[in-house]
């Protein structure tokens, strides 16, 4: 009897064994290339499978039933599928859809990627976030000066200063923030910080080329959980690698330009070691003699990478960059003086100069296709030396000894990442988390260089000051440590919350000393009433905490609907108070700003031919600083009153606007044909913006418009393109705003005033042949006169004019070794 009862059971394991089925099939994307490492839940049962080298997974020992799977791959839209085992087996092949949506690939005449619903991108979470990725491979633009009003053209409502004719220093600022080398922004090179100091002096005196880049990725609003507490978000160049498919490739672009411009870009790059390591290097030098005279300036540029994987789970980058320019800066003008010839120049003797080295590693590693580990780490040893006149513009320079200001900056941060993702609610959902540890170390010195009389030379060493004393020199160490976290949840297929929080401790200090200098007319010249070095020490530790929130929508496979909030802060930076400018004057007692951002969007694409995003924000400001007009004693004759500029917390403001871009190929959108070789793509985007002070105790500010704020910028273009060959147009208009707090029209040293509006053409061409291309291009085609900028210190002060007419041709040569 126990033997019979034993057969049975035996038949019945058998039975149920043989009735259990499977799920298997192939993950590929749209281009039918499989896609590795992609995450599969198979739900109710809660299972996970991860896709192999050739994208096929499985799915064992299931009974018959309803099932869903859902499936996450970086870079891809989330996709949930639905399926019924009915006895048998079941193979199903899927095809995900990229986060980006890019037109016709057969005829690319722009540069936008347009991104729907990136979750989550390598180690960053970018859900419900305002972003822009600029493909630079499709870029019909100047990119031997860094043309930033053509690069950027595709992002809206950003203010761009066009002072900087060699392209080597970036001006933008976004929201009505101050563009002044992006220091509103989170600038960084490949996910590493590349500003001179970022807590000390956030200013980005280097910029890498924009031949060598990939991408530029712009992320805006939210921004400021995960990559600092700044405003304006977060600006990434994101540079080239070797090819994949190439064990060496040699690039050389050689460019002549209006105004004896001349650019020579030359790089190597490629995989080799069983593919296991990429190699990428380019070498650039640049000069040119500038629009206007003594604008001259000549740059060296260098780059290398080593990316070594020698498996699938581990990667290991090294980075070296090294960057010096010297440049010869005109300085500005005075309304007037713009008026009757904005190419004259009234400095002879203004000198800028920078030495720039930047070290980074970093390592990717995958414990799973679920968890991902990223650690970066970055050294930078530079320095910049400003060697001019700083007195007022409309005042000549007689050729007495100029102000030379030294900065060395000595920084070295790690930041450490972590990104797991897991099963919520039948769907995947994710937290991102991490560190951030930074130790930055600058000096400032600032006094009379070596030169007082012999001329034009760039000189940039002090003089024998008496006792030894400099009109200041000071140390400036600075400690950050920062930890972060937002979750990703998706709630169901199509509605995701992410909140965020996010803590910083900093540490600022400043230690030297200021020089207090008395001097009085004689009949001999002058003479020294009182020449001591007051020593100053401040130091200032704050605590902050910031949290944020976003979500998401998605009406359709490629539309979505999405808002977020995220607060924000910004410290004052010590070396800003004690820099000598006649020009302007900093209170002592400025307050860290602080605020917020809020934004809702509405975006989509409709089957890659007609792509739009539309964003309402405001943006918080307290406590914002900025320039006032004021009046003082003359420091000689205390009987007369001079006005002057003060740098100080003007009050709290707001921003409010809208910005809106849309992008169409007019060509395949209303074309029968699937396949053409044409192309005719037509782009604009569109900002009004609203930025007033809500409360400020100066009556000479309340209710103005804020300053750098354009109440309309618009920038648009069309692009023609047939097989190899692209044609170009693009128009910039920017609306007339101010350049200080009390919205002053004018002053006579013109560090301040309104900035007239102005519109500026550009026109580029391109045509391929096997290895060889060429381009060729007009900037400011209409040979508008025009300028962005007004500035209280170098390279001005006063009116800085933008280039007028030039033109470009370059010529590309591409060799390549399998």
């Amino acid at each position: 009897m126990r033997l019979s009862w034993g057969i049975i059971c035996f038949f019945c394991c058998i039975s149920h064994l043989y009735s259990q089925y499977s799920i298997s099939g192939q993950i590929k994307n749209n281009q039918s290339k499989a896609i590795s490492d992609a995450f599969i839940l198979l739900s109710p049962m809660d299972k996970m499978a991860t896709s192999n080298a050739k994208g096929s997974y499985h799915f064992y020992q299931l009974e018959s039933g309803s099932y869903t799977l859902t499936i996450n791959a970086d870079g891809f839209q989330q996709k949930t599928v639905p399926i019924k085992i009915e006895n048998q087996n079941v193979v199903l092949n899927l095809v995900l859809d990229s986060l980006t949506v890019t037109f016709d690939k057969e005829v690319v005449v722009d540069g936008e990627e347009y991104h729907l619903n990136p979750a989550i991108q390598g180690v960053t979470l970018l859900s419900a976030k305002t972003i822009n990725v600029i493909d630079l491979k499709k870029v019909l633009a100047n990119q031997a000066n860094n043309n930033a009003r053509e690069l950027f053209k595709t992002v809206p409502g950003l203010n761009i200063w066009e002072n900087d004719n060699s392209g080597i220093q970036l001006n933008i600022g976004g929201r009505g923030l101050n563009p002044n080398r992006t220091t509103n922004f989170n600038t960084r090179q490949n996910g590493y910080d590349i500003s001179a100091d970022a807590l000390g002096y956030p200013e980005t005196y280097y910029t890498p080329p924009a031949q060598a880049l990939q991408r530029i990725e712009v992320l805006r609003g939210a921004a400021s959980l995960q990559f600092g507490t700044q405003f304006g978000g977060m600006l990434n160049f994101v540079m080239k690698q070797g090819p994949k498919d190439k064990a060496f490739e040699f690039v050389t672009e050689n460019t002549y330009g209006g105004f004896n411009f001349f650019n020579t870009f030359n790089s190597i790059g490629g995989t080799v070691a069983k593919k296991q390591l990429n190699y990428y290097a380019f070498y650039q030098y640049k000069r040119g003699d500038g629009w206007r005279p003594n604008a001259n300036f000549e740059v060296h540029n260098g780059y290398a990478q080593l990316e070594y994987k020698p498996n699938k789970k581990l990667s290991i980058r090294a980075e070296q960059t090294i960057m010096q320019y010297l440049a010869h800066q005109p300085g500005g003008l005075t309304d007037t003086e713009f008026a009757q010839n904005a190419r004259q120049s009234k400095r002879e003797r203004n000198w800028f100069r920078v030495n720039w080295n930047l070290s980074a590693l970093t390592l990717n590693y995958k414990f799973s296709s679920l968890t991902q580990l990223n650690v970066r780490n970055f050294a930078l040893f530079a320095s910049r030396q400003s060697l001019g006149n700083l007195q007022a513009i409309n005042r000549p320079d007689y050729g007495e000894a100029r102000d030379l200001i030294k900065g060395h900056y000595m920084n070295f941060g790690n930041e450490t990442r972590l990104v797991h993702r897991y099963k919520l609610l039948s769907n995947v959902s994710a937290l991102v988390t991490g560190v951030r540890i930074y130790k930055g170390y600058t000096t400032q010195q600032q006094g009379l260089s070596n030169n007082h009389t012999t001329g034009t030379l760039s000189d940039f060493t002090f003089s024998a000051a008496p006792k030894g004393i400099l009109k200041s020199d000071y140390a400036f160490p600075s400690f950050n440590f920062a930890a972060f976290a937002e979750n990703y949840f998706a709630i169901t297929e199509k509605f995701s919350v992410t909140p965020g929080v996010r803590f910083e401790y900093i540490h600022t200090e400043a230690d030297g000393y200021y020089q207090d200098l008395v001097v009085v007319p004689s009949s001999t010249g002058w003479d020294t009433i009182r020449n001591e070095a007051i020593d100053e020490y401040r130091s200032n530790s704050r605590s902050i905490f910031l949290a944020g929130v976003g979500v998401s929508y998605k009406l359709s496979k490629n539309i979505e609907v999405y808002g977020n909030f995220s607060q924000n802060y910004r410290g004052i930076n010590f070396n800003d108070m004690r820099i000598s400018n006649p020009n302007q004057e900093v209170d002592p007692n400025l307050k860290d700003e602080y605020g917020f951002n809020a934004d809702i969007g509405f975006r989509g694409s409709y089957k890659g031919l007609f792509n739009f995003n539309a964003t309402i924000f405001y943006l918080g400001y307290n406590r914002r600083i900025g320039n006032i007009q004021s009046e003082r004693p003359n420091k000689d004759n205390p009987l007369i009153i001079e006005p002057y500029t003060l740098r100080t917390n003007v009050g709290n403001a707001r921003v409010i606007g809208t910005e809106f871009f849309v992008e169409a190929d007019f060509w395949k959108l209303f074309s029968k044909q699937k396949k053409t070789p044409f192309s005719l793509n037509v782009f604009a985007n569109f900002s009004i913006l609203d930025g007033r002070y809500t409360q400020t105790d100066n009556s000479f500010a309340s209710g103005k418009q804020l300053e750098f704020v354009a109440p309309i910028i618009l920038r648009t273009g069309v692009s023609l393109g047939y097989k190899t060959f692209k044609l170009s147009y693009q128009y910039s208009y920017t609306s007339k705003h101010y350049s200080d707090a009390t919205n002053a029209e004018w002053v006579p040293n013109a560090v301040v005033g309104v900035i007239p509006s102005y519109g500026v053409m550009d026109i580029s061409a391109s045509y391929q042949w096997k290895w060889f291309t060429l381009q060729a291009g007009i900037n400011n085609l209409t040979n508008e006169v025009y300028f962005t900028r007004r500035a209280a210190s170098y390279p001005g002060p006063g009116i800085l004019p933008a280039d007028g007419l030039s033109f470009y041709v370059t010529l590309r040569f591409t060799l390549g070794v399998q």
